[in-house]
């Protein structure tokens, strides 16, 4: 069954990426370039390949946890519900820190590389997927006493539902649906490398995570999509492991064990010598230069 419906979602969106590339050229909304569009498709094989062996490892953790579950949780529609709300919050947990600690982020950066936004971007994801240790946001669910799989089931839909979500030609949907779920125009925000929307909208199904937690913003401006550091690779190989080759190339540079380890678990942009900046620090850098202005012009 698992399969099945994997296999099925998948179909269902590469028909809408076909449809979207087509109405974008018949339309002439420029919605999709050739050269980004086929890095993202060979990207979604990369990873489509890749998976089918590094699932095994997650699959593997899944079992080995259950072995020893606290309860035992039967499959009822509730218990299903309640999965799934849980799949859902480890998903915003995971994609919380794969924003905030660089091991996750040199992972996670693969799908922020392009500057399109359409829904051939939801095909890049990270080759290593699952042997970075992702898997660990769900570890829980099975030692509590879900199932491998209402685990693995509840997973797979909160991930593939974000697949639809990237698009332009939907715009914003009636309020109460903005309000509970993940919409285009929240994806929006999450992708864009405007100061004001960095690190901004992780929920997966549900965006009332980010209304809880205080990461949530609105799409008031239009975004200007990407990484805020272009990536001066243009080939798949070195789009999925560009930013893990930097990472160990600045913790080895260090010769500090104490610095180098920071540069695996601090914040995306982190450094020890200040020649680059985290997203707090950018915004920190922002205000100062705001008050500077204000100051300067007497207001």
């Amino acid at each position: 069954m698992l399969p099945s419906i994997s296999i099925y979602l998948l179909l269902l969106l590469v028909v809408i990426f076909l449809a979207e590339m087509i109405h974008s050229y018949k339309e002439e909304k420029q919605l999709y370039t050739g050269k980004d569009t086929l890095e993202s498709v060979l990207i979604g094989t990369g990873f489509f390949i890749s998976t089918l062996f590094s699932k095994l490892v997650m699959i593997y953790a899944f079992q080995a946890v259950y072995k020893y579950h606290i309860f035992n949780f039967k499959e009822r529609w509730f218990t299903w519900v309640l999965a799934f709300i849980a799949a859902d919050f480890s998903y915003y947990l995971y994609h919380l820190v794969s924003h905030k600690v660089n091991w996750f982020w040199a992972s996670h950066v693969v799908h922020h590389s392009s500057e399109e936004f359409n829904i051939a971007v939801a095909f890049r994801l990270p080759w290593i997927k699952h042997l970075d240790g992702d898997f660990i946001f769900w570890i829980w669910m099975p030692l509590f006493g879900c199932s491998i799989f209402m685990t693995l089931l509840t997973m797979q839909l909160v991930h593939i539902y974000q697949g639809f979500l990237h698009t332009k030609l939907v715009g914003k949907l009636h309020p109460v649906v903005e309000y509970i779920f993940n919409t285009p125009s929240h994806h929006r925000v999450h992708h864009s490398s405007n100061l004001e929307y960095l690190d901004k909208n992780h929920g997966g199904v549900l965006i009332i995570w980010d209304r809880l937690f205080n990461s949530f913003k609105a799409e008031t401006v239009t975004p200007v999509y990407g990484l805020t550091k272009k990536m001066v690779a243009n080939k798949p190989f070195k789009v999925v492991f560009q930013e893990w080759k930097e990472m160990f190339v600045k913790a080895s540079k260090t010769h500090s064990f104490k610095l180098a380890f920071y540069y695996i678990v601090k914040s995306p942009g982190w450094s020890h010598d200040g020649s680059s900046l985290t997203v707090k620090q950018m915004r920190q850098q922002d205000d100062q230069a705001k008050n500077i202005g204000i100051i300067n012009t007497g207001a």
